[in-house]
């Protein structure tokens, strides 16, 4: 189990690296096709905003496996990183939709998503450790 505790912290820190990388090409799209005289309105999308919310959703789907996978390992401190994911993914959204509002929050969803990538990290790695035996 500790296995599918490592894959699922791996699946979520790469997953929000690709989210990055999502937004960054929805942001130069947005960019070409206001020069290119496209009217950004309401109804304006493009692949990476489409990406960045489906990508969002299946994040917290892993967000909330890996909660649950947690209590099945004997990863130290499993249970809690996978608690502080959980958390974190919460936070997300809920700072994705004040955003919209009060765009300057933005900022705080970005920094945000980094830090559940690094959290998802450490819990990958620690999932990859030994445990020591006991003497």
């Amino acid at each position: 189990m500790r296995a599918v505790y490592r894959v699922l912290a791996s699946l979520i820190a790469i997953a929000v690296v690709l989210q990055v990388a999502s937004i960054a090409m929805a942001g130069f799209t947005i960019a070409s096709d206001a020069e290119d005289g496209t009217t950004i309105g309401a109804d304006y999308s493009n692949f990476g905003q489409s990406y960045h919310s489906i990508a969002g959703t299946a994040i917290g789907v892993l967000a909330l496996v890996f909660l649950i996978v947690s209590f099945l390992t004997d990863v130290p401190r499993g249970r809690a990183l996978a608690g502080i994911v959980v958390g974190l993914v919460v936070l997300q959204f809920l700072l994705a939709v004040v955003s919209f509002g009060l765009p300057a929050l933005g900022i705080l969803h970005g920094i945000n998503g980094l830090a559940i990538a690094a959290v998802a990290g450490m819990a990958s790695r620690r999932a990859a450790t030994p445990i020591a035996a006991s003497a």
